[in-house]
């Protein structure tokens, strides 16, 4: 993300998710320079970009009051993580101590829209209230 101006990104960002996964998503904000992204089954989906770290990010799904899952793509230097292919980029599925290699292509644009497939086929599978 070498020189990309966050805010210009995030609104960016807003528009693609509001045209393209208006099936999903009820509402997106901008809170405090990250966003946040109401979805139709009740949960959040943060989106941050680092403005002080370049290339830093991190896509946190929050669903633990649905059904106490977790899903988040960063590229925190974890040192348990360092043997995951990719490191530092990885992906906590279900919930934190579960990370494997992250499969998001590092571009903003095409992130988001892996990251809201992601969720558009697990809410459209309909694991909403009770774990699967």
């Amino acid at each position: 993300m070498t020189g990309i101006d966050i805010d210009i990104l995030l609104e960016q960002l807003i528009g693609i998710i509001e045209t393209e996964y208006a099936d999903i998503v009820i509402d997106c904000e901008i809170i405090n320079g990250k966003m946040r992204v109401y979805l139709t089954e009740g949960s959040t989906l943060d989106i941050w970009y680092s403005r002080r770290m370049e290339g830093r990010y991190a896509y946190h799904w929050e669903r633990r009051h649905l059904n106490g899952t977790i899903y988040r793509w960063d590229n925190a230097k974890h040192e348990a993580w360092k043997n995951i292919l990719g490191y530092p980029h990885h992906f906590h599925e279900d919930e934190d101590r579960q990370v494997r290699g992250s499969l998001l292509p590092h571009n903003p644009v095409e992130d988001i829209k892996y990251i809201l497939n992601y969720v558009r086929d697990i809410i459209n599978r309909g694991y909403g209230i009770n774990k699967p």
